[in-house]
C-alpha cells in the first residue's frame, strides 16, 4: 500500500516557489474548492467563477516570493483571489457606479427572523442577483471585511459611492428575503 507523503503548508510554498509541478498541484488542490466558492460570490455563473480561479492561481504562483510568512497563507491566497476576481470582472463586464448622496450613510437591515429562515443557497442566490457595483461592495464588506475606503481604492469610487451602493444592495437583499419568505408563508398556510 502507497501512502502519500503528507507536505506543511511551508513545504508546499517552497516546492512551489522552486517551481514543482507536483508542489503546484497539491497547494491548488488544497486551496481550489475553498477560493472557488470566494470566486462565486463575484461571478455570474461557475464558468466564469472557474475562470478567475485559474487567473488568481496563476497570480498566487507569480506572486509567492511576496508573501512574507506574516498571517495566514489561506488569508494571503483569499485576498489574490478577490483581487483577481474584481479585476476579471471588470474586464469582462460593464460596471456602472451608482451614487446617491442623499442615502449614502443610511443603514438599512434586514429581520433576523427572516434572515434565519434562509438557508445559505437561498442567501448566495439572491446576493447573486444583485447588479454588478452592488454585488461588488456588498462582497467586499460583508463577507471580507474591507473597509469603505479600502473598497473604494479598490474598485477606483468614492467611499462615499461604496457606502451607497452597499446601502442600496441591503435595501435589494431586504426586499428579496421578505419575499422569499412571503413565499414559505403561502405554501404552509
Amino acid at each position: 500500500m502507497f501512502l502519500e507523503h503528507k507536505y506543511t503548508i511551508d513545504e508546499l510554498i517552497e516546492g512551489c516557489r522552486n517551481g514543482q509541478r507536483k508542489m503546484q498541484e497539491m497547494l491548488y488542490k488544497l486551496f481550489a474548492s475553498k477560493m472557488l466558492g470566494v470566486c462565486m460570490r463575484y461571478a455570474t455563473d461557475r464558468m466564469e467563477a472557474e475562470d478567475m480561479l485559474q487567473n488568481g492561481f496563476i497570480r498566487v504562483f507569480k506572486k509567492l516570493d511576496d508573501f512574507r510568512g506574516e498571517g495566514s497563507f489561506e488569508g494571503w491566497v483569499r485576498r489574490i483571489m478577490v483581487h483577481s476576481s474584481i479585476e476579471y470582472y471588470r474586464k469582462h463586464h460593464k460596471m456602472m457606479q451608482v451614487v446617491d448622496i442623499e442615502t449614502a450613510g443610511e443603514e438599512q437591515s434586514v429581520d433576523p427572523v427572516a434572515a434565519s429562515n434562509l438557508g445559505v443557497q437561498d442567501l448566495l442566490v439572491i446576493i447573486q442577483q444583485l447588479p454588478p457595483g452592488y454585488k461588488m461592495v456588498f462582497n467586499l464588506y460583508a463577507i471580507e471585511g474591507y473597509s469603505h475606503k479600502e473598497i473604494g481604492e479598490i474598485m477606483d469610487i468614492t467611499e462615499g459611492a461604496s457606502k451607497s451602493q452597499l446601502s442600496r444592495a441591503r435595501g435589494i437583499l431586504k426586499e428579496q428575503i421578505i419575499k422569499m419568505e412571503g413565499k414559505r408563508y403561502e405554501y404552509v398556510g
